[in-house]
């Protein structure tokens, strides 16, 4: 043990006279008190009562020498004294002080030494126990003589615990994996409510675009004539009108090709050449002689009026533009209704041009023959389906690239109408492309009266779902309206009874051509038309015998076939 001396135990008196090289301090004994502390021994008589039995002296108090210290690997270990042995060969040596100091009877002159042979060898002792743990002794001053100590004079020093930073992380991990799971599941709460939130607009949405389409059960408008739905309400659409002019067999076709932008659906309406229109002059016409006579702008403007429409523009192509155009789309294929002789062939009997059946791969040439040919005793709007076919044809092989469908018609070197230049017909008819492709694409028929007007079954449907429009017919209390057939095999005689007729201030509904026959009649339905058909026919120049009494299959107040005793007033 590290003991060193207390001044206030064992009645000797010390001075600190330095410290060694641990800050130790390093005392020398006042002489003037060696006598009082040879004169008092508490442990000189315990040591000699005790001598005999085991001998030993825990104090070395019976006069032995001073212990030699214990070297702990500076030299070879003395054996330790067993019970009773004395070391100096003498039970009278000098007495063993446990704390290192001098006898009590030594001189004055011999402690100095002692006390510097002391200092040293607690040095040694205070380096080689550096290696040994040992415990901390009570501070200097407050040791008892019966060697009792209190709680106050110890420090305790907290040890850290090596298993304590394990805890701490433990319990951070802990805290933190909790935090993270309650993160997780609010993250999770709140995506379940966007994810509900967006559910719910998009079915808002959805719900709101049938709506506005006209597509929800119950809601839509449809087509009686048809059979199809057709969307309703404020909807957008671009709508051309085309004339095919035959320039070889003569006579023109119409059709509106309607794309509307909002419900995504294209439509072909096909108009029938009997259409009242009203003219430039305020006269009732047919939509065949508005285009003859009024041209594009006269005849765009009569149809808006009557359809209710609004026509961007007027696209006229010629027969031999149209052969040029599916050309060069590659030819088109079409469900042909009827074989179509080709007008070129010079012997009867001949392989015709067009043969009836499905999928007919048509080419240019054979596309016009297909859309103007009409067969013998077949209504004028049989030939108009066929240009619809021919139409719907050309717009699936046509691109569906804006681009490059503008460079097609700008390598068909048309004069177009003013209002529509080659790029806007060309990115026009790529989107009604891409319609005809997908399968959102139809041609319809117009339905119009034998008067040429349009009724309210009309209206509801084709007018209204499809143009978007509401039909406004020729107020035919204005003048007689007069239906003519051309049966005389000339078809000029159709136009010139035409001009005679508005000339005398009647209606005139072209009936189209039939079979040629030798005179002419003149039919009224109502007795109170008689009148009215007796100045028709003198009008034509017909004899009062050719008028009749009949039943009319249209809604005009008189009917006339024109047969080959009919003589123009201006041949």
């Amino acid at each position: 043990m590290n003991d060193r001396y207390d001044p206030g135990y064992g009645g000797d008196q010390y001075e600190v006279v330095g410290y060694d090289e641990y800050g130790r301090p390093v005392y020398q004994q006042v002489q003037a008190q060696q006598t009082q502390q040879q004169a008092y021994d508490p442990y000189a008589q315990q040591g000699q009562q005790h001598q005999q039995g085991y001998g030993y002296d825990p104090y070395g108090t019976a006069g032995q020498q001073p212990a030699q210290p214990y070297d702990y690997g500076t030299g070879p270990q003395q054996p330790a004294p067993a019970y009773g042995y004395d070391p100096y060969g003498s039970g009278q040596g000098a007495p063993h002080d446990p704390y290192g100091h001098a006898p009590a009877d030594a001189a004055g002159a011999g402690a100095q030494p002692r006390v510097a042979e002391q200092t040293a060898q607690q040095a040694q002792q205070a380096q080689q126990a550096a290696h040994i743990p040992q415990q901390a002794g009570p501070a200097e001053g407050e040791r008892t003589p019966d060697r009792e100590y209190h709680t106050e004079q110890f420090a305790f020093v907290e040890e850290p615990d090596g298993d304590s930073e394990d805890v701490i992380d433990w319990l951070k991990f802990t805290e933190n994996r909790t935090e993270r799971r309650e993160e997780a599941r609010r993250r999770a709460r709140s995506r379940v409510i966007a994810l509900v939130v967006v559910l719910a607009l998009a079915a808002v949405g959805g719900v709101g675009y049938l709506w506005y389409a006209g597509k929800l059960p119950g809601l839509s408008s449809g087509d009686s004539a048809t059979g199809t739905t057709t969307a309703t309400g404020a909807q957008k659409r671009d709508v051309i009108v085309v004339h095919l002019h035959d320039t070889k067999g003569g006579g023109t076709a119409t059709a509106l090709l309607v794309d509307n932008t909002t419900t995504k659906r294209g439509t072909t309406v096909l108009l029938p050449n009997s259409l009242a229109l009203t003219s430039d002059d305020g006269s009732t016409t047919t939509l065949a002689k508005s285009v003859e006579d009024d041209g594009s702008d006269g005849t765009r403007d009569a149809l808006d009026t009557v359809l209710g429409t609004d026509i961007q523009g007027t696209w006229r192509l010629d027969t031999p533009y149209l052969q040029n155009l599916v050309d060069l789309v590659g030819n088109i294929d079409v469900d042909t209704n009827t074989d179509v002789p080709d007008p070129a062939a010079k012997k009867k009997g001949a392989a015709p041009l067009v043969n009836k059946g499905q999928d007919q791969t048509l080419s240019g040439k054979m596309a016009v023959a297909y859309a103007t040919y009409r067969a013998p005793g077949e209504a004028g709007n049989a030939q108009l389906e066929r240009f619809g076919q021919v139409m719907q044809g050309v717009l699936r092989k046509l691109s569906s690239d804006p681009q490059a469908a503008t460079i097609t018609i700008q390598t068909l070197n048309q004069i177009l109408d003013p209002s529509l230049t080659d790029k806007d017909l060309g990115t026009f008819l790529a989107g009604l492309s891409d319609l005809a492709k997908g399968g959102d694409y139809k041609t319809e028929l117009l339905p119009v009266q034998s008067d040429g007007t349009l009724s309210a079954q009309t209206g509801a449907g084709i007018v209204k779902n499809v143009l978007g429009g509401t039909a406004k017919s020729p107020d035919k209390d204005a003048a007689v309206s007069v239906s003519v057939q051309n049966a005389t095999g000339v078809k000029d005689n159709t136009g010139k009874a035409r001009v005679v007729l508005l000339n005398g201030g009647f209606t005139f509904l072209e009936g189209g051509t039939a079979g040629a026959q030798a005179t002419s009649k003149v039919v009224y339905g109502d007795a109170a038309d008689k009148a009215n058909a007796v100045e028709v026919a003198k009008t034509l120049g017909l004899p009062a015998s050719s008028v009749t009494k009949g039943r009319l299959s249209g809604s005009a107040d008189v009917s006339v076939v024109l047969g080959q005793d009919y003589k123009p007033s201006s041949d």
